[in-house]
């Protein structure tokens, strides 16, 4: 599964949820948290519920819920959204602190029958510093990170290159990349400068993330395109694949492609580049 853009869509506003998927983005977020007035989580609730159950609304992504945190409305949010038949891909969690918050959203789906995988959204001190046990848990499909609230809590000041979270982003591929999960990278708040954003996405994908979080329509194409390999880069994964299915055939360990010793690390990058020119070709 890819999850090159992961876009939101306000959990109370039934019109926007439909056409989410319409956007291009491999994965698409019901937001019952931030994007929800405290006084409208019921009315949410009840429209990301209708949605979800919707037999015509059969989009063609993933499609996940952003809950509450734990102890602050995730529970209500499970029974309300996700029991009674309803399903979901894929389940949210934010401000993950630890890997007792993912256990227990997994205690909770299970209890409703509404069992999914979780994206784990570390967004603070204790949660990047606890990614790699996050990442482990059971229920942990990705690790989302979140440097705007992670930048609030530290009291560190954003800046245009990212510099004063830089540490806690690698810290968070670390962890995924040790569990094999996957890594999703924070938002970029600028929904109107679209340079910056392919940019951003490029040195995330560089530091190893798999995606990245989408707060706006617009930002789902420069993200898909940040992620999709250049025509080269693809023959050369082409290649590598050919080289090592004779190489297995012959039964050799090494082999070589365009003079270059190709070991396991090789074979893993070149299984993502096609990886990601199939997702950019559906």
């Amino acid at each position: 599964m890819v999850r090159r853009s992961v876009l939101f869509s306000p959990g109370d506003q039934s019109d926007l949820m439909r056409k989410a998927p319409s956007a291009g983005a491999d994965v698409v977020v019901f937001d019952l948290e931030d994007a929800v007035a405290p006084g409208q989580k019921d009315e949410a609730r009840a429209a990301v519920g209708d949605v979800l159950s919707d037999p015509d609304f059969d989009p063609d992504c993933e499609v996940c819920v952003r809950v509450n945190p734990v102890g602050s409305g995730a529970g209500a949010d499970v029974e309300a959204v996700l029991a009674g038949g309803r399903t979901a891909d894929a389940v949210m969690l934010p401000k993950v602190e630890d890997s007792e918050d993912v256990e227990t959203l997994g205690r909770l789906l299970a209890e409703a029958d509404a069992e999914a995988p979780v994206l784990a959204l570390v967004e603070s001190a204790r949660g990047v510093l606890n990614a790699q046990e996050i990442a482990v848990a059971g229920p942990t499909d990705a690790l989302v990170f979140g440097a705007e609230d992670l930048s609030a809590d530290i009291g560190a000041t954003r800046t245009d290159d990212g510099t004063e979270v830089l540490h806690a982003r690698e810290q968070v591929v670390l962890a995924a990349s040790a569990a094999g999960v996957d890594a999703i990278d924070t938002v970029y708040t600028d929904i109107e400068d679209t340079d910056g954003l392919a940019g951003e996405t490029r040195f995330a994908a560089g530091l190893g993330f798999d995606g990245k979080m989408a707060i706006h329509p617009a930002q789902v194409d420069p993200i898909n395109d940040a992620y999709t390999p250049a025509p080269e880069d693809v023959e050369w994964a082409e290649r590598v694949l050919d080289a090592k299915a004779e190489a297995d055939a012959e039964d050799r360990g090494v082999f070589r492609v365009d003079g270059e010793m190709i070991d396991a690390p090789l074979v893993a990058q070149a299984e993502r580049v096609l990886e990601r020119a199939e997702a950019a070709d559906t």
